[in-house]
């Protein structure tokens, strides 16, 4: 069964359609990339994986939910599906361990000793254990935005939603990230990213989906779709630069 699944999925704004039927299938313990030009709808359909967007027609299932947008089953998917965003979204009056301890409690309701063996654990898997009594605005980017992954990992979910978690960061603050997805990815998490990282798409992803005009264009196994790719539109977005 697919932990992940969307069926001839729309989504408009008004009169712009954004996502024209869009449909996949993503397998527990796969890395799937969705990738494409600026507009042609990956992160809006990255956001409606986890209920951020209202989509006006069509099915999506995610870790056994199926998104009817009623409170309590927004609310259950959110236990189960992790997001991170490009912009960090920690809060800064708290420490690194109290934004990470901040859904344990108030969403699993857990005791202040499990709470603390998880932040705990979460930081040494991003690596940044020792930061754990800083205050955000006293890391660099890329360490924020690992505290930010640690974060939805405290929460133990089934899916890990990316969406352009590098693109405000430097290369050597990607390279950061980017080590911390792919030990996720070895320990077998089901990860969907939104990525301009062509290389890390092409290296780490079991999957890769190309969207163009709010549609699944090309799709296929990362390494034959980069290597080999189908259609035009492909051919000339990955020449245009977009692998290096």
């Amino acid at each position: 069964m697919p932990i992940v699944e969307a069926r001839d999925v729309h989504k408009s704004y008004g009169p712009n359609a954004v996502l024209k039927g869009v449909s996949f299938a993503i397998e527990p313990g796969q890395v799937v990339a969705i990738i494409g030009r600026s507009g042609s709808g990956k992160s809006t359909m990255l956001r409606c994986l986890n209920g951020l967007e209202v989509i006006n027609a069509g099915d999506i299932t995610v870790a056994g939910h199926k998104l009817d947008h009623e409170r309590k089953q927004l609310l259950d998917l959110r236990r189960d599906v992790g997001m991170v965003f490009q912009s960090y979204n920690l809060f800064p009056h708290l420490t690194v361990g109290e934004n990470i301890a901040l859904a344990p409690r108030i969403v699993r309701k857990l005791a202040a000793g499990s709470i603390a063996a998880i932040v705990d654990q979460v930081l040494e898997q991003v690596g940044l254990l020792e930061k754990k009594d800083c205050y955000p605005e006293q890391l660099s980017g890329g360490q924020q935005q690992r505290v930010a992954i640690a974060r939805s990992l405290a929460m133990e979910p089934k899916v890990m939603l990316f969406d352009e978690v590098t693109s405000a960061l430097d290369p050597e603050l990607t390279a950061e990230v980017l080590r911390v997805m792919e030990n996720l990815a070895a320990s077998g998490m089901t990860m969907v990213l939104v990525t301009h990282e062509m290389e890390f798409a092409r290296r780490m992803a079991h999957t890769t989906i190309f969207m163009h005009q709010g549609k699944v264009h090309e799709a296929g196994p990362s390494k034959a779709l980069f290597a080999q790719p189908q259609t035009p539109e492909l051919r000339q977005f990955l020449s245009a630069g977009a692998l290096k």
